[in-house]
Formats: C-alpha cells, structure tokens, sequence
C-alpha cells in the first residue's frame, strides 16, 4: 500500500511542480499529469505528481493526515509512559 500527500504547487519549472511542505521547498516531476499550475493542489507519492485536487478535498486529506499523526504521538506518548 503507498500513501499519497496532497501538497499546493507554488512554482512550475519546465517538467516540474515545486511544493513547499514540512521538509522544505521541493520539485516533484510532472510526468504522469497534464496541466498543472502554481496554486493547483496535487497528489504525490516518490517525488512523482499523481494527480490533481480540489481544494475541498486537499484540505480534508491534510486534516485526516494531522488526526492520524495526533493519534499516534499518544499512543507513543502512553506506551513510553508505562
């Protein structure tokens, strides 16, 4: 199973889409859509574009994604406490 992240598109350069998220400003290739614009939000997986997103949606994947990591910091958090 892969994960996907949904990332906003701040520049694109030739065949890529640059992406600022938690670990900096990076490219991502273009090879596998058309279209693709700085402001679009996208999917990405391996440093490829998979697909494109709507905001609506990009947005309630990243909220999903934070509850996930929430979650998960306390459940680590509990275990180190016992």
């Amino acid at each position: 199973m892969c994960l996907t992240f949904p990332a906003q598109v701040v520049r694109v350069d030739g065949n890529a889409a640059w992406i600022v998220d938690e670990f900096g400003e990076r490219p991502l290739s273009l090879a596998a859509v058309e279209s693709v614009a700085a402001g679009d939000w996208v999917l990405h997986h391996a440093g490829l574009v998979i697909e494109r997103l709507d905001s609506v949606d990009a947005v309630a994947i990243l909220e999903l994604l934070a509850e996930l990591k929430d979650q998960a910091v306390g459940q680590l958090s509990k275990l180190e406490a016992s």
